[in-house]
């Protein structure tokens, strides 16, 4: 019985000690993988830089994890070329920019799938073919303008956003992707808007002052445009410290012939109307700049000669008027057919569109004019506090007047927020009690309108309306 467990006990050490001494077999060894490129670009073709590049790898002793790519850029007119890093990406389809500076470029374009291991592919997919130099965008600033003067304020307001900064961008072999606006040489920013609106905080101190905007805009083969463009504006902030500035753009020279007269008299009747005031000749010193309307809280032009071969220049200055207004000016404006010079070569009644400044400024939506042949108008009767006026026949004798006034305009739909404070006083049935004067009450500005000219009034009437005018206006 001992000898039987001592042989048992001796066979199973010898077990063992063969079974230690055994030598193992080696590892397969991994199996690199293996790639394709499934589809366009076509071997030698010639196509557009931006290329989408589908791939395919297979494994046959683990998985595929991702690709590694990289291209050689020859340019073939200028004689040099580069190459590119590998790069990974677990990405089935590459969306790759080749480099295409030169007229004609020759691309060397490199695959290799990457498998669970780490191990690539040693013979990358390969594929050759050409692109031609793409074209850099070209950008626009639409607004602001080059060179002009704009007001601001510490803070935003309904009527005052910001200084509206518009542009745009055109690529010749592309689409533009992104656009990029620098203020003061600050950093980029970028955006896919094309309307923004920069405020105070925007601009390097000292605010009042010149200050540069760039844009430039980057294409879908992300090429930018080098030069990009770029506008210098002067800022300015109103401080309103002086009450009223009367612009004169009444052409007496263009007056009926029984009532011309000298500048010095149309200026004395104004000055007699609302008190003594500055007064800025605009037929002899043009608009008046920012730095001059921003120190006055309100602005009273009057263009009370009647136009006939051209309209009134108040309306070749409404963008300047518009940021006046935004930033809290008030205005009053009196004139002789002043609403038909918005659409001079147009029929009317006339309806003006959101987006107009008789719209949106004057808060007048449609707009109708008396007739030329017979002179009509006698009077303006004065609703919601304002008195009656007659017109002063003595200065209106000649023909076609003959002691009345002709062409006035008529306010044929309102805007909102906005009161009559005269109507039409003639014989024509189809003008007549029609409102010819408005006050627009805002948020931030006020506006009067009176479709005809005020110096047609007689001076004692007109009087007591110009005080009622500017109670009514806060001054």
């Amino acid at each position: 019985m001992k000898f039987r467990t001592v042989f048992f006990t001796m066979v199973l050490i010898a077990l063992i000690f063969l079974n230690c001494k055994r030598a193992t077999s080696p590892e397969n060894p991994n199996m690199p993988p293996t790639t394709t490129i499934t589809n366009v670009p076509v071997e030698g073709d010639t196509i557009f830089p931006l290329v989408q590049i589908t791939w395919d790898g297979g494994d046959q002793d683990g998985y595929i994890v991702g690709c590694e790519y990289r291209f050689t850029t020859y340019h073939l007119f200028k004689g040099d070329s580069f190459s590119t890093d590998w790069q990974f990406t677990s990405d089935e389809v590459l969306e790759i920019i080749f480099e295409s500076s030169d007229s004609l470029n020759k691309q060397v374009l490199q695959v290799r799938a990457v498998d669970n291991d780490g191990g690539v592919d040693p013979t990358p997919a390969r594929r050759t073919f050409y692109t031609r130099r793409t074209i850099v965008p070209q950008t626009t600033i639409l607004a602001p303008q080059n060179a002009q003067t704009y007001f601001f304020l510490d803070q935003t307001t309904d009527w005052w956003p910001g200084i509206h900064l518009v542009f745009t961008a055109y690529d010749q072999d592309g689409e533009v992707e992104a656009y990029a606006y620098s203020v003061d040489g600050n950093d980029w920013i970028w955006t896919s808007d094309t309307s923004i609106f920069l405020v105070k905080q925007d601009f390097d101190p000292p605010y009042e002052g010149t200050h540069e905007i760039r844009v430039t805009a980057r294409d879908n083969t992300n090429l930018m445009d080098p030069q990009g463009a770029v506008v210098q504006i002067d800022l300015v902030k109103p401080t309103f410290e002086k009450d009223i500035l009367i612009i004169d753009q009444t052409d007496e020279n263009q007056f009926p012939s029984s009532a011309r007269t000298t500048d010095a008299v149309v200026d004395s009747f104004y000055s007699e109307i609302f008190g003594l005031h500055e007064s800025w000749d605009f037929l002899q010193k043009g608009m008046p700049p920012k730095t001059t309307l921003g120190q006055y809280k309100m602005i009273i032009w009057h263009a009370d000669n009647k136009p006939t071969t051209r309209p009134h220049e108040f309306v070749q200055h409404t963008e300047e008027l518009a940021d006046y207004l935004n930033v809290g000016g008030d205005l009053i404006v009196s004139g002789w057919r002043i609403l038909k010079s918005f659409a001079w070569e147009e029929n009317f009644p006339k309806t003006f569109e959101e987006g107009t400044f008789v719209h949106d400024y004057l808060h007048i939506n449609k707009v109708d004019e008396t007739p030329a042949i017979p002179s009509d108008m006698f009077a303006v009767n004065g609703i919601n506090g304002m008195d009656d006026m007659y017109v002063d026949s003595l200065k209106l004798k000649s023909f076609p007047y003959l002691y009345k006034l002709n062409q006035i305009n008529v306010i044929s739909e309102l805007g909102g927020f906005t009161k009559t404070i005269f109507l039409y006083g003639g014989a024509n049935m189809d003008f007549v009690g029609r409102p010819c004067g408005l006050h627009y009450y805002g948020t931030s500005f006020d506006v009067i309108v009176l479709g005809f000219p005020l110096y047609f009034m007689k001076k004692e009437q007109a009087r007591i309306v110009g005080a009622q005018i500017l109670e009514r206006m806060g001054y």
